[in-house]
């Protein structure tokens, strides 16, 4: 072929100019596809309860956390051995002797209809 005629120049020009515009297209179709399976499996996926790897390495960190601290806490009860810690009395809130009796409590609960039980039939 002779380069020389006026149009071959201009035809492989317009060859060229088309080839890329319909790679353009297609790499456009590739994301658009890539796209639209990626929701749809991440659709999929959240239909069957699954977690996402980030969930799951989160509550990984926190059962070896837990299990360390579970394990610490063992060693200072076997340190501790047969003592035992017998918390203080708290001091009650209020002014002593203000508080209802059993009784009066329990009227007090039986006159409100949703605190009673159920009658029998």
């Amino acid at each position: 072929m002779n380069s020389t005629k006026p149009g071959s120049g201009r035809f492989f020009d317009d060859v060229s100019r088309l080839m890329t515009n319909a790679m353009g297209v297609a790499q456009g179709a590739k994301n658009e596809a890539e796209t639209a399976m990626k929701g749809w499996v991440d659709r999929w996926l959240a239909d069957r309860n699954l977690v996402t790897r980030d969930e799951f390495e989160a509550v990984r960190e926190m059962a070896i956390k837990a299990r360390s601290e579970n394990a610490e806490l063992r060693a200072l009860i076997a340190a501790m051995g047969g003592r035992r810690h017998r918390p203080s009395p708290r001091p009650r809130a209020g002014r002593p002797g203000l508080r209802a009796s059993p009784p009066q409590r329990r009227r007090r609960l039986m006159s409100r209809p949703w605190m009673r039980p159920p009658q029998a039939a």
